[in-house]
């Protein structure tokens, strides 16, 4: 029997007829789901040292459990001392069993973590039914070892859910266990 995350089983057996009865959908190939997690983190300094960038895919690497990607320049920025195709920043996109996985450990473990945490803010949905999440420590997470980090550094969390609103997504979101903020 193949494994099934938690939080899957949880969308399953609870979400759906959650979000059901408080949508009144007709079906349940209407209920908004949570298509992908992507994991990006900005390496401006890697302009000067390439090693960074390393770092930055080591660390995505180990808070995943999936390898990450650099991302490179699109165009030249002479302000910046930037060429096009130079490697500064990192990413990695979740799908599936992985994405749940990444999802249980950054509520029950990661977030709980943030000094003086009450809640994520809800005003990071972009009007497509997407979530953006700022994190200023990468420490926060358990499978970091905070002796081997060489810079603290933040990163953005980005939800991709089938919702077509704002308003569904940030249910099915909280219903799958995102601490929001009360208003």
């Amino acid at each position: 029997m193949a494994y099934i995350p938690r939080l899957k089983e949880e969308y399953k057996s609870r979400v759906i007829d959650a979000l059901m009865k408080e949508f009144s959908y007709k079906s349940i190939m209407q209920v908004p789901q949570l298509q992908k997690i992507v994991i990006s983190k900005g390496v401006g300094a890697a302009v000067a040292d390439k090693k960074l960038i390393d770092y930055a895919l080591e660390e995505l690497t180990t808070i995943s459990g999936q390898k990450a990607v650099s991302t490179v320049s699109k165009k030249d920025v002479a302000a910046f001392k930037l060429r096009k195709g130079v490697a500064i920043g990192a990413k990695v996109t979740l799908r599936g069993v992985k994405m749940y996985e990444f999802l249980d450990r950054l509520v029950t473990a990661s977030l709980p973590r943030v000094r003086d945490f009450n809640g994520i803010k809800a005003n990071g949905f972009d009007g497509r039914g997407n979530y953006n999440l700022g994190i200023t420590e990468q420490i926060i997470f358990p499978e970091i070892d905070i002796d081997k980090v060489n810079k603290i550094g933040g990163m953005d969390i980005t939800f991709v859910t089938s919702a077509p609103t704002d308003k569904e997504a940030k249910s099915l979101l909280t219903e799958l266990g995102l601490p929001f903020k009360k208003n």
